[in-house]
Formats: structure tokens, sequence, C-alpha cells
């Protein structure tokens, strides 16, 4: 986190030279993340109607005699225009508060990959079928991890034949609100309109089961919108990314 071996950088400064480079403010940052507070929201509505789609109670025993019951998320930071207004950014003259960025979390989640037939089967709604269509992944520049979602993206559409606009449902994992501010640039889509019912920079980054959460919360979003295609996409370490485009129904 604090130092990228290829430029000795901590990974928000990387952050902060996408953001440099393309002329991103700090008030779009706050504007946007804002609203990835608010998007979150909407999976709390009607007593956490979407979460609990596919999320479940898990019971942690702290002794022999002694558990708790861990239902929903912790550490979601209550997020307002003033407050992001007022944080400072971590970098001297750069762009991105606490508020821009996705924060330490525990977590864990999987998914099953099986046959059509089985997935069916097992199934509540088998008359929509989830299809791993493509992957991408890429490097950029080095120093620039919040770009390569861009060109990993870029990948996976043209391995499925597909184009952004072909796309109903987009989800990124983004540590820094830079990533979703890029990505919409380059690919000329409606920033607003990523990661409803939330995304990492709000509830957090666990280590390895993140982009699993994020892609289970894609298929649900588009089986609710009656099926489509759902691109997930997001960056990892130092300057590298990854995507994937998945069809449902």
């Amino acid at each position: 986190f604090n130092s990228d071996p290829n430029v000795g950088m901590r990974m928000v400064e990387t952050a902060e030279n996408v953001a440099k480079d393309e002329g991103i403010t700090k008030e779009a940052c706050d504007d946007l993340a804002l609203k990835r507070y608010e998007q979150y929201r909407m999976a709390l509505d009607n007593d956490r109607k979407f979460q609990k789609r596919y999320m479940f109670a898990a019971e942690v025993k702290l002794s022999r005699k002694k558990s708790v019951l861990v239902e929903e998320d912790e550490g979601i930071m209550p997020t307002t225009a003033e407050g992001l207004a007022n944080l400072k950014p971590l970098v001297p003259g750069g762009v991105l508060s606490f508020g821009a960025q996705t924060h330490p979390a525990d977590g864990n989640a999987s998914i099953i990959v099986t046959t059509e037939e089985k997935a069916r089967e097992l199934s509540s709604d088998p008359a929509l079928p989830i299809q791993v269509l493509s992957y991408g992944y890429a490097r950029e520049k080095k120093g620039y991890m919040a770009a390569a979602p861009v060109p990993a993206t870029r990948m996976a559409l043209e391995d499925a034949g597909l184009s952004i606009q072909d796309i109903k449902v987009i989800k990124s994992h983004n540590p820094f609100i830079v990533n979703d501010i890029n990505f919409a640039k380059q690919l000329g889509v409606d920033a607003n309109a990523m990661n409803n019912y939330g995304c990492s920079m709000i509830y957090g980054h666990p280590q390895g089961s993140t982009a699993t959460r994020i892609i289970m919360e894609g298929i649900e979003e588009t089986a609710q919108k009656g099926g489509g295609y759902f691109l997930w996409t997001g960056c990892a370490a130092g300057d590298t990314g990854a995507a994937l485009s998945i069809k449902v129904g």
C-alpha cells in the first residue's frame, strides 16, 4: 500500500498521477464520492432488500460461550458534501481526501462456477442463467494504477464482441474515486450510472474477496433489470487492472 516497488510510491500517489494528467479536481472527486455513498444507501432500502439477495449473516465466535452475529457492513462512514469539502487531500497539492478512497476491511465471499444444467437446478431464478463471456487484463505506465481498468476493459469487450454501449450494468473496484472518473471519461460513459448499490470505496477492501462481492452485486442488479450484459473492472497493485464481461439471461 505504501510503497509500489516499481516506483516507490504509495497507492494513493499512483491515483494522484492519473488525476494530474487528466485534470481531475478535488471538487469532481468529492461530488462523485458523495454519489457513491448515496448509491450504497440504495442497497439498505426496505430492510436491506437488495443486499439480502446475496448476503447472509455469519456467526463469529468470540469465546466458548460468547458469539456475535455479523449481518451487515461495518465501518461505513456517513458522508456529506460539506464533510467531504472540509477534508484535506492526503497528498499535499493532490485531490484525494480520506473520503474519496477505500479503507481496509474484513470480509469473505465465494462464487460457484458450474455447468448451465447444474446452475439451473440450483438457481432461484433459472430463467436467467449466468455466463462468463470474457476477461481482460492490462498494465499501465508504472505508477498509474488507477488508469489500468481502462485497457483491461477494452480487452474484455473486444474478446466478447461487445461495445461499452451494450453493457447494462457497470461495477468497479475503485479504491480511489479517480478510478471511476478516469474510466468514465476514457470509455464515454456516465460515471453517475456506475456502481449502483455500492462499491469498495464505500464498504471497504478486504483482500481477496472484494471483486467477488462486486461481481455478485453486479449480477443481482442485472437480474433485477431483466438480464443483459454486465461488466466488472478494477485495478490491482502498482499498475495492473482486470475486467470481466458476464451475460445474465
